[in-house]
């Protein structure tokens, strides 16, 4: 049983590393490692301003990608504690990405993005792709594929 256990953790240990390494990988490159400015209209309407003081979370994902559907819960964990705005990709029209969110029960905020402006902006070709910021609006973290609310939580914890 030892055996078995210490070969597990060797195996989920491996995972972690090769994860790591592809994500940074095939992270983007961007023109600036600052937090946007501004204020955007929202999926329900509401407005959204950048601002500085606490880590935020900028989430790209699409209704069409697997990976997506799969981490929307823990986006939707991490959203309830830390500002996290997520950017829906060519996903349809507000009625659609709604209907999305509403079945599969998450409530995070959306700034959808028809055209892929955001995307392109933040060069964005891989989803899910997450940025975190610290409370300068310096970013610290990018994540391109599945992340873990774990993950997620303890970038954010340690940027508090």
């Amino acid at each position: 049983m030892k055996k078995f256990v210490k070969e597990l953790f060797i195996a989920a240990l491996l995972v972690f590393i090769f994860s790591n390494i592809i994500s940074w990988m095939r992270q983007p490159t961007l023109t600036s490692t600052q937090l946007p400015e501004g204020t955007v209209k929202l999926l329900d309407g509401s407005s959204y301003a950048f601002k500085k003081g606490k880590p935020v979370v900028i989430h790209f994902w699409a209704t069409w990608c697997r990976v997506c559907r799969l981490e929307a819960s823990n986006i939707d964990h991490v959203s309830k504690e830390y500002d996290v705005l997520t950017v829906a990709v060519n996903s349809g029209n507000d009625r659609e990405v709604k209907a999305y969110m509403q079945k599969r029960g998450v409530h995070f905020r959306v700034l959808n993005d028809t055209t892929g402006e955001w995307a392109r902006h933040f060069n964005v070709e891989v989803f899910p792709t997450t940025f975190i910021y610290d409370g300068e609006g310096e970013l610290k973290f990018t994540e391109v594929g599945y992340t873990t609310t774990a993950g997620l939580m303890a970038r954010l914890k340690l940027l508090e």
